[in-house]
């Protein structure tokens, strides 16, 4: 979760706000069948060709329903499907055979900058957590967004505060974001974490006191959170224990006072409706409505960043 700190930078330094866990990831429904190549994996989803139950990183798009890997291969008559038919992700990405690779990088990425947390001390920290506007004693000068450095929004995304709270980060990630990585395919799932980890660093800036540092990487975990709830609709999954673990990760959202509020909820509806268009898009335009729909919310990240600027200069 994002979590406040004690005391703002400024007159009293103090320590950042934490981007806090979200609760690992759904469930489908118990009487579902489970995918023959993953026994572990309930689904509701079935190969056309073969009837066989499938799961979302087996799934392959047909022309009508979807396929699963083996009956791709054996219809093109060789050991590989020919392009036209490579198996294809839900989303329409490729199926790749490390379906967590980019989960793996992207937990890899944020406790090595944990390690650098820890063995460079709070100066590293305090260059590049989520900060507005404020005098920061330890650098010995003012620092934040506002002063030009928004790199800090994309920095914060990778920062944590203690061994607790990237624990439950990365964990958190772990369980939701390799299944969702399976399920869209790498380049759209790495699209869907970075753009909803920036739309919670905008709106923490754009509403949180410009000296009250922010740092974790809820707000990209809530937009995969967000996601996860789309697909599972999509699938027809039960939605029963995504509510009440979006109920409980909002009650820890808001029932907590150190925790920045705005990360998970921007990172949140970011990610419902990134997520939504990689899912629903037409085939026939998906490039166009999937990364369209990233731009445009990639667009309200920059009005609201030059709008809190403009308020604090």
């Amino acid at each position: 979760m994002d979590q406040a700190p004690g005391s703002p930078h400024g007159p009293a330094d103090g320590g950042p706000a934490n981007h806090g866990p979200a609760d690992h990831g759904p469930q489908g429904a118990q009487s579902l069948p489970t995918c023959y190549r993953h026994p572990d994996r309930e689904t509701g989803i079935r190969c056309t060709r073969c009837d066989r139950p499938i799961c979302p990183e087996c799934m392959v798009n047909a022309s009508v329903g979807f396929h699963c890997p083996e009956c791709v291969r054996s219809g093109s008559g060789t050991g590989h499907a020919p392009a036209a038919s490579r198996p294809r992700t839900l989303a329409g990405g490729t199926v790749a055979a490390d379906p967590r690779l980019l989960t793996k990088v992207l937990i890899g990425l944020n406790l090595a900058f944990f390690l650098v947390q820890l063995s460079v001390g709070d100066r590293f920290t305090e260059r590049f957590e989520l900060l507005g506007q404020a005098y920061v004693p330890l650098l010995g000068s003012a620092q934040g967004i506002a002063q030009g450095q928004w790199y800090r929004l994309l920095t914060s995304m990778f920062l944590h505060s203690g061994y607790v709270h990237i624990l439950f980060n990365m964990l958190s990630l772990w369980w939701i974001g390799g299944p969702l990585e399976a399920a869209l395919g790498r380049a759209r799932y790495l699209t869907l974490y970075f753009v909803s980890g920036l739309a919670g660093s905008a709106l923490t800036y754009l509403l949180a006191e410009p000296n009250q540092p922010s740092l974790g990487a809820s707000g990209a975990i809530f937009g995969l959170f967000g996601a996860t709830a789309v697909l599972m609709r999509r699938l027809n999954y039960d939605m029963r224990p995504i509510i009440a673990l979006l109920v409980i990760n909002l009650i820890f959202t808001f029932g907590w006072s150190n925790i920045a509020w705005q990360a998970h909820i921007g990172g949140l509806v970011a990610g419902v409706i990134t997520g939504y268009a990689m899912v629903h898009a037409p085939r026939e335009r998906r490039n166009l409505i999937q990364y369209g729909t990233c731009a445009v919310v990639l667009a309200v990240v920059v009005v609201m960043t030059l709008l809190r600027t403009a308020q604090l200069t």
